[in-house]
């Protein structure tokens, strides 16, 4: 982690067509992508959930992707943030889809 930055977590749930489109694959390569860990997983009540972890500004690049892009077949009408904190280190070795 570079000095200065600061580690934060955030819990997401995102609401529209975000089932059946590859949403978490897609999640989960753009997380790896910008250097965060957490998880995504797909809920009963077709949302898919998750949490993020890693430098403020790669969260903040990933809550935007996750508000207004998601994967190419998604249709995203709400993505919900809470819990967002400054934690003292990462929670997660990596990050992964969770069944």
């Amino acid at each position: 982690m570079a000095s200065g930055s600061r580690v934060t977590s955030v819990n997401f749930e995102i609401f529209g067509k975000v089932q059946g489109v590859f949403f978490r694959k897609h999640t989960e390569k753009t997380a790896k992508g910008l250097g965060l860990v957490g998880w995504v997983m797909n809920t009963p009540q077709k949302t898919v959930q998750g949490q993020v972890q890693g430098r403020e500004e790669k969260v903040a690049e990933m809550k935007k992707w996750l508000q207004t892009k998601g994967s190419p077949k998604s249709k995203i009408e709400k993505a919900v943030f809470t819990e967002e904190r400054a934690i003292p280190a990462l929670t997660y070795k990596s990050f992964s889809i969770k069944e």
